[in-house]
């Protein structure tokens, strides 16, 4: 018999982790769960969630809930008696009256070593801070933000330039199939939830705008970590003479500049940090292309110990 699964998820990150489910002969998607469509561009049309648009190409039902916890739409996941819910990505919490449907539970894929990085940017949070190993955790949801007893864990070594995309496509290639594997192993009673670890949890946040503004007075090290980290959202950004500037790529000098201050020699653009001085390679200032430094320059006198903010 077929595993009968209900898919919580919303956006891109989580349509191959449906493809997957959609293509495994073992298991059957009744219905797909997304956040309501949202405006987009100028003109704020409403356009479809990723998953959503998935799922009508398989002409898989669609629920798009408002509020999780209204009657109707407890009623209508108990009426499709789904195995288990599988949650990727989904963007709200779970409440209880939904929880307990399935008689398998709620099996949660999170893309870091639980207990560490709990929360909803796990991603950049793990190269913001530097760390050198990662990795992909099936889980049970409880009540709580990413502290269920795991089914499936497998590591992921973080690059020394990796970046939040190059990240996520590790984390997509090995999810998907540990995703499958752990399903049915638990669904055959072959594994069994372990609590997480005690010790080492670590919370993360929603990564907002604001989060890329650059403090010039951090290492270089730092500024390019977070420089990766936040590929494409919120992407590190500064401002010069009240514009901002976006900061595509950088390179380590052996220079001193105080932090902020700019200085040009030679066609070539250096900001000062905490640490040694970085140079600046491709730029976007606000309402123009993305350029190299020296097509920056052109036009522009006069920099030389000006000062971003």
């Amino acid at each position: 018999m077929k595993l009968r699964l209900v898919f919580f998820g919303t956006p891109a990150f989580a349509v191959p982790f449906l493809r997957a489910l959609a293509d495994d002969a073992d298991v059957e998607v009744a219905a797909v769960v997304s956040q309501p469509d949202r405006p987009v561009g100028r003109k704020r049309l409403l356009e479809p969630t990723p998953t959503k648009a998935f799922a009508a190409s398989r002409g898989l039902p669609v629920l798009q809930p408002a509020w999780l916890k209204a009657d109707e739409t407890v009623s209508a996941l108990r009426a499709l008696g789904a195995d288990a819910f599988v949650i990727v990505a989904y963007g709200r919490i779970i409440p209880k009256s939904i929880l307990e449907l399935p008689r398998l539970g709620c099996v949660n894929v999170h893309p870091s070593l639980l207990p560490r990085w709990r929360g909803p940017s796990p991603m950049p949070s793990e190269i913001a801070a530097g760390d050198v190993e990662t990795g992909v955790s099936v889980m049970l949801l409880d009540e709580t933000m990413d502290t269920g007893p795991l089914l499936a864990v497998e590591r992921i070594p973080v690059a020394p330039d990796e970046t939040a995309p190059s990240l996520e496509a590790k984390v997509l290639a090995v999810g998907t199939p540990l995703l499958l594997k752990a399903l049915k192993a638990y669904a055959a009673g072959k594994i069994k939830p372990v609590p997480q670890a005690a010790d080492g949890a670590t919370v993360c946040k929603i990564l907002a705008r604001e989060d890329g503004k650059i403090d010039w007075t951090k290492s270089a090290a730092e500024i390019d970590r977070l420089r990766r980290a936040y590929q494409p959202w919120p992407g590190l950004w500064t401002t010069l003479d009240g514009v901002r500037v976006k900061i595509l790529e950088i390179r380590s000098t052996d220079r001193r500049i105080d932090p902020g201050r700019l200085q040009v020699e030679n066609r070539r653009l250096f900001v000062g940090t905490g640490s040694v001085a970085l140079e600046l390679i491709r730029i976007q200032p606000e309402g123009a292309p993305v350029m190299d430094v020296p097509a920056f320059l052109n036009g522009r006198q006069n920099l030389n110990d000006k000062r971003f903010s």
